[in-house]
């Protein structure tokens, strides 16, 4: 089994980004996304439990073409939202092909340590295959495509958080901006210093290479 993981920061709240999951579909990277249909959906012990069942298709290399028939693939993605802890934990898993390769993807959608008014996405996957012989070959495919497809999901959910809550775009921006009059008197500052270190330099060289008499 090969094994990946990586962290996301999503410049939105935590209760942004759980608005937006729910409609994340379409958007300019989710293409090969058919069709999404919620099949389950229940509040116990304060939390919502949801499951949903999902058609997606990807493009099959040539050489594998001899083990899947079809692209498309019918994809299970159960979630939990525990509003107390402030976490959306999703869990999710193809249903066809399995022997050729299955993937499992687990989700952590947190605030930031860094930034309360920031989500963290942790991202876990394991993908295995049960080919005889080509195992190793195709959980390294499967890797580096999940991989890839993780850099799509990232801009097509950004995509939707900023058509959902275009304020928060413009406030991230206008932070990360410094004011015409910051980046002047920072200029000054450093030119200041500069200057005064250049003459120190001078001034000391100066006296060193003063003749005794």
């Amino acid at each position: 089994v090969k094994y990946y993981e990586n962290n996301t920061i999503f410049h939105y709240t935590w209760d942004q980004v759980v608005q937006g999951f729910w409609r994340r579909y379409p958007n300019p990277e989710s293409k090969h996304v058919l069709s999404e249909d919620t099949i389950h959906r229940e509040v116990k012990e304060n939390k919502l439990f949801s499951i949903r069942l999902l058609t997606k298709t990807n493009r099959v290399p040539k050489w594998g073409e001899r083990f899947v028939g079809s692209p498309i693939v019918k994809i299970i993605e159960e979630s939990v939202i525990d509003p107390e802890k402030r976490t959306l934990t999703t869990y999710t898993r193809n249903l066809g092909y399995t022997k050729v390769m299955s993937l499992v993807e687990k989700v952590v959608y947190r605030p930031s340590e860094e930034n309360p008014s920031w989500t963290i996405a942790e991202r876990s996957a394991w993908v295995d295959s049960q080919v005889l012989g080509f195992g190793r070959a195709i959980q390294a495919f499967g890797v580096e495509r999940f991989r890839k497809n993780c850099i799509k999901m990232v801009y097509g959910f950004n995509h939707v958080l900023s058509s959902m809550f275009p304020s928060s775009v413009s406030a991230h921006h206008s932070q990360n901006q410094p004011s015409t009059t910051t980046a002047k008197e920072k200029l000054k500052g450093a030119a200041k210093k500069a200057s005064d270190l250049a003459k120190s330099k001078a001034g000391s060289l100066y006296i060193t290479c003063e003749p005794t008499a």
